[in-house]
């Protein structure tokens, strides 16, 4: 790779650039923050909820890093499980449901590889976003705001329309 195209993925992966929550808090009103994927478990990697844009209900969805060691850890570095993605699709089927805009920001390397998310359906589950976020309802935005990496990232760029930062 040159160094050129390093520095691109360095700038990519900074600590000083905004996350997805940074994004949230500065852009929309009122953000109620919903958990669960309603099958197993909450995944920190990915928050998702509905806010207010200029008085308008939307559905807000982010790939979340964190920012401290701590949050880091605690959001495992931004790649998300099976249960996220399916958190995820949740968020964008109800807001499909009550006619919603939706709003995505990337920022990721890639899913999280482990045994586990395997076992529980890692890529069925970005399977079914892709699938579904092809042919649903409502109008998708998807923005890449970091790293954009391999499935773990299309599970959520798949949109009308995406923009990159």
């Amino acid at each position: 790779m040159s160094s050129r195209a390093y520095d691109r993925v360095k700038l990519a992966r900074s600590n000083y650039r905004p996350t997805s929550l940074s994004y949230i808090q500065n852009i929309f009103t009122d953000f109620f923050e919903l958990h669960g994927d309603r099958a197993f478990a909450d995944d920190a990697a990915i928050v998702g909820g509905v806010a207010l844009l200029q008085g308008s209900p939307i559905t807000v969805i982010g790939i979340e890093k964190g920012r401290t060691a701590k949050e880091r850890v605690c959001r495992d570095f931004g790649a998300p499980n099976p249960e996220g993605y399916r958190k995820a699709l949740r968020l964008m089927e109800q807001a499909e449901k009550f006619r919603r805009p939706v709003v995505c920001f990337v920022d990721t390397s890639g899913a999280f590889c482990g045994i586990g998310a395997e076992e529980r359906g890692q890529g069925h589950a970005i399977a079914q976003n892709l699938m579904r976020l092809s042919d649903l309802g409502t109008p998708i935005l998807s923005i890449l705001i970091g790293e954009g990496g391999s499935g773990g990232a299309l599970a959520l760029a798949v949109a009308d329309e995406v923009w990159m930062l």
